[in-house]
């Protein structure tokens, strides 16, 4: 089987899936309460939270309510007329989605708080974000696929502005592009105990020629936890016949 092959079974199988997802987290009641606020009384955010899928950033995950085209500049509109996920997407590689795609993908993410951090845990690849709350400004450094994030509250609102981000990376399932000069900007807030609105602001004048603003509703998962997740480019077993278990010695 071709690596192109594999990559679109793999793709049709995930789309045939989410019916399914959709059905059990729409059937899901999700907890009834007040915000919860730690020792130090600020906003809780700890749990397990469902996220809906976005798969198109030119729609509003909250509603799906459309932004129409999303406002390219000419080099942003270049970069989208020629990409094609079937000529091979960076994800079928098992390379890092980046921010916005981890944020916009629908399985399962862990937030762990404490005074000085905030850290997301992605059930996608096991991959993680450590966000320190404690006033520091930006790094200066290599650009990463996740960026680098610094965290602030704003009230009872948790504020995550993350900038150096490297180029090769896509907004979100359809590949929309961004380049090196995005900057994007995440707000929390938990209205009750069972839901935190979620908003994300990104810019980047290199594709855009304004801001893209999308919103979304995640939901408290109390009943789920967090599984191990591998993918390794073209993996292959170590017993699939290219290491054979050692023989049992002769009695």
């Amino acid at each position: 089987m071709t690596r192109r092959a594999a990559r679109l079974i793999a793709l049709f199988a995930a789309i045939a899936a989410l019916p399914a997802i959709a059905a059990a987290q729409r059937d899901f009641k999700p907890p009834e309460g007040p915000t919860p606020h730690t020792a130090a009384g600020k906003v809780d955010f700890s749990g397990v939270w469902s996220k809906p899928y976005v798969p198109d950033m030119s729609k509003d995950g909250r509603d799906q309510k459309g932004m129409s085209v999303l406002p390219f500049t000419p080099w942003g509109e270049a970069e989208w007329k020629k990409y094609d996920a079937a000529e091979g997407d960076y994800t079928g590689a098992c390379l890092p989605f980046g921010m916005t795609r981890s944020v916009n993908t629908p399985e399962p993410m862990q937030i762990v708080q404490s005074d000085k951090y905030f850290t997301f845990l992605f059930e996608q690849n096991s991959w993680f974000v450590v966000v320190p709350i404690d006033g520091r400004p930006h790094r200066q450094g290599i650009p990463t696929w996740f960026g680098d994030s610094v965290g602030h509250w704003d009230g009872d609102a948790l504020v995550i502005d993350t900038v150096n981000f490297n180029d090769r990376t896509r907004l979100d399932t359809i590949g929309h592009p961004h380049s090196d000069q995005m900057h994007v900007v995440q707000r929390f807030t938990r209205p009750d105990l069972g839901h935190i609105s979620y908003e994300m602001t990104v810019e980047d004048p290199k594709a855009y020629t304004k801001p893209i603003v999308n919103t979304r509703t995640f939901t408290l998962r109390p009943d789920w936890e967090m599984m191990e997740y591998s993918c390794e480019e073209n993996n292959k077993s170590l017993w699939e016949g290219r290491i054979k278990p050692p023989k049992a010695p002769k009695p």
